[in-house]
């Protein structure tokens, strides 16, 4: 369904859900803008998140971007055709404890491995995301070949 401003893109009702009313990505013209994307499964538990029985956690920043980016993956292989990590032009990274930089740029660094071949991208820290198990959350542009 396309409308004045492009064509909603959404992953299947067994993956994690946007938390209001907005695609996973949007495509306009030769572009995709791909929603802030988190480590969120479908069943509303995170990887790279550990719940103790007493309901405290300890997060693993690393886990979590490594999740997102395959996350990301997922969308942009609904785009027609089918697009990749590769196709990434900007990336913009959400970190909430600018202190696990290297541990995000850890996992970023395995699915680009090539500095000549990854995306632009600007990283800041936020003082929340929307849940409180979340320590990245990664938004990205990609354009069709």
């Amino acid at each position: 369904m396309t409308s004045g401003n492009g064509t909603p893109v959404f992953l299947d009702e067994s993956r994690a859900q946007g938390l209001a009313n907005y695609p996973h990505a949007r495509i306009v013209g030769n572009t995709v803008y791909v929603s802030g994307t988190s480590s969120r499964r479908g069943d509303g538990t995170h990887e790279g998140v550990t719940v103790h029985t007493d309901g405290s956690f300890i997060t693993d920043v690393f886990a979590q971007t490594r999740a997102v980016l395959t996350n990301i993956a997922s969308i942009l292989e609904l785009v027609q055709p089918p697009l990749s990590l590769a196709n990434v032009v900007d990336a913009t990274v959400f970190l909430v404890d600018i202190a696990d930089y290297a541990d995000m740029n850890k996992a970023w660094n395995e699915f680009f491995p090539d500095r000549t071949q990854a995306p632009a991208r600007t990283t800041v820290a936020v003082h929340q995301l929307p849940n409180a198990k979340l320590r990245v959350e990664i938004k990205v542009t990609a354009v069709l070949a």
